[in-house]
Protein backbone atom coordinates (compact mmCIF):
# COMPACT_ATOMS: atom_id res chain seq x y z
CA UNK A 1 0.00 0.00 0.00
CA UNK A 2 1.32 3.11 -1.02
CA UNK A 3 0.37 6.87 0.32
CA UNK A 4 1.19 10.02 0.92
CA UNK A 5 3.95 11.22 2.53
CA UNK A 6 2.40 13.49 4.86
CA UNK A 7 1.27 10.32 6.99
CA UNK A 8 3.86 9.29 9.76
CA UNK A 9 4.72 6.05 9.28
CA UNK A 10 2.97 4.00 12.57
CA UNK A 11 -0.37 5.62 11.33
CA UNK A 12 0.01 3.90 7.82
CA UNK A 13 0.69 0.95 8.93
CA UNK A 14 -2.80 0.75 10.76
CA UNK A 15 -4.05 2.04 7.09
CA UNK A 16 -2.02 -1.23 5.55
CA UNK A 17 -2.85 -3.71 8.17
CA UNK A 18 -6.77 -2.48 7.99
CA UNK A 19 -6.42 -3.38 4.17
CA UNK A 20 -5.11 -6.53 5.18
CA UNK A 21 -8.21 -7.60 6.75
CA UNK A 22 -8.39 -11.58 6.88
CA UNK A 23 -6.08 -12.37 3.89
CA UNK A 24 -2.70 -13.41 5.73
CA UNK A 25 -4.38 -15.50 8.83
CA UNK A 26 -1.38 -16.83 9.44
CA UNK A 27 0.36 -13.60 10.22
CA UNK A 28 1.20 -13.45 14.07
CA UNK A 29 4.41 -11.58 14.10
CA UNK A 30 5.39 -8.15 13.02
CA UNK A 31 9.02 -6.62 13.39
CA UNK A 32 9.00 -2.69 12.93
CA UNK A 33 11.95 -0.09 14.08
CA UNK A 34 11.71 2.35 16.96
CA UNK A 35 9.21 4.65 15.21
CA UNK A 36 6.14 1.99 15.76
CA UNK A 37 6.79 1.60 19.59
CA UNK A 38 4.10 2.62 21.73
CA UNK A 39 0.26 2.91 20.66
CA UNK A 40 1.09 0.78 17.74
CA UNK A 41 2.22 -2.61 19.53
CA UNK A 42 -1.31 -1.96 21.62
CA UNK A 43 -3.45 -0.99 18.41
CA UNK A 44 -1.89 -4.31 16.32
CA UNK A 45 -2.51 -6.71 19.48
CA UNK A 46 -5.98 -5.61 19.61
CA UNK A 47 -6.47 -4.82 15.61
CA UNK A 48 -5.48 -8.51 15.00
CA UNK A 49 -3.90 -10.00 17.79
CA UNK A 50 -0.68 -9.38 15.94
CA UNK A 51 2.69 -9.17 18.03
CA UNK A 52 4.53 -6.62 17.23
CA UNK A 53 8.64 -7.16 18.40
CA UNK A 54 10.35 -3.84 17.85
CA UNK A 55 14.05 -4.52 16.72
CA UNK A 56 16.38 -1.40 18.20
CA UNK A 57 19.88 -0.76 17.95
CA UNK A 58 22.15 -1.95 20.83
CA UNK A 59 23.35 1.03 23.21
CA UNK A 60 26.62 0.27 22.82
CA UNK A 61 26.66 0.40 19.10
CA UNK A 62 28.95 2.77 16.94
CA UNK A 63 28.62 3.24 13.60
CA UNK A 64 26.73 1.35 11.53
CA UNK A 65 25.32 -2.12 12.87
CA UNK A 66 23.14 -4.65 10.58
CA UNK A 67 19.89 -5.32 12.54
CA UNK A 68 18.09 -8.29 12.62
CA UNK A 69 15.50 -8.65 10.28
CA UNK A 70 14.98 -4.93 9.59
CA UNK A 71 17.65 -5.11 6.58
CA UNK A 72 15.09 -7.37 4.75
CA UNK A 73 13.01 -4.47 3.82
CA UNK A 74 15.69 -2.16 3.09
CA UNK A 75 17.24 -4.78 0.89
CA UNK A 76 13.93 -4.99 -0.66
CA UNK A 77 13.71 -1.03 -0.94
CA UNK A 78 17.29 -1.19 -3.05
CA UNK A 79 15.33 -3.87 -5.42
CA UNK A 80 12.48 -1.78 -6.14
CA UNK A 81 14.92 1.23 -7.04
CA UNK A 82 16.91 -0.29 -9.42
CA UNK A 83 13.78 0.05 -11.60
CA UNK A 84 13.80 2.88 -13.26
CA UNK A 85 10.40 3.97 -12.97
CA UNK A 86 10.44 3.39 -9.31
CA UNK A 87 13.48 4.90 -9.07
CA UNK A 88 12.18 9.01 -8.82
CA UNK A 89 8.51 9.60 -7.56
CA UNK A 90 7.08 9.72 -11.55
CA UNK A 91 3.60 8.92 -10.77
CA UNK A 92 0.83 11.02 -10.34
CA UNK A 93 -1.90 8.95 -8.65
CA UNK A 94 -0.78 6.86 -5.46
CA UNK A 95 -2.95 3.77 -7.42
CA UNK A 96 -0.21 3.95 -10.44
CA UNK A 97 2.76 3.98 -8.00
CA UNK A 98 0.71 0.73 -6.19
CA UNK A 99 0.66 -0.58 -9.78
CA UNK A 100 4.36 -0.21 -10.50
CA UNK A 101 5.44 -1.47 -7.51
CA UNK A 102 3.50 -4.71 -7.73
CA UNK A 103 4.59 -5.33 -11.55
CA UNK A 104 8.68 -4.66 -10.15
CA UNK A 105 7.77 -6.91 -7.60
CA UNK A 106 5.97 -9.80 -10.05
CA UNK A 107 9.12 -8.81 -12.36
CA UNK A 108 11.43 -10.24 -9.41
CA UNK A 109 9.57 -12.98 -8.75
CA UNK A 110 8.89 -14.51 -12.08
CA UNK A 111 12.88 -14.10 -12.72
CA UNK A 112 13.87 -16.08 -10.41
CA UNK A 113 11.00 -18.55 -10.36
CA UNK A 114 12.13 -18.80 -13.87
CA UNK A 115 15.76 -20.09 -13.24
CA UNK A 116 15.75 -22.54 -10.70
Amino acid sequence: MVHTADIQDRDGAKLVFEKLGDRFPRLQKIWADGAYAGKFVEWAKEAGQWLVEIVKRSDTAVGFEVLPHRWIVERTFAWLGRFRRLSKDYEALIDSSEAMIRLAMIRLMVRRLASS
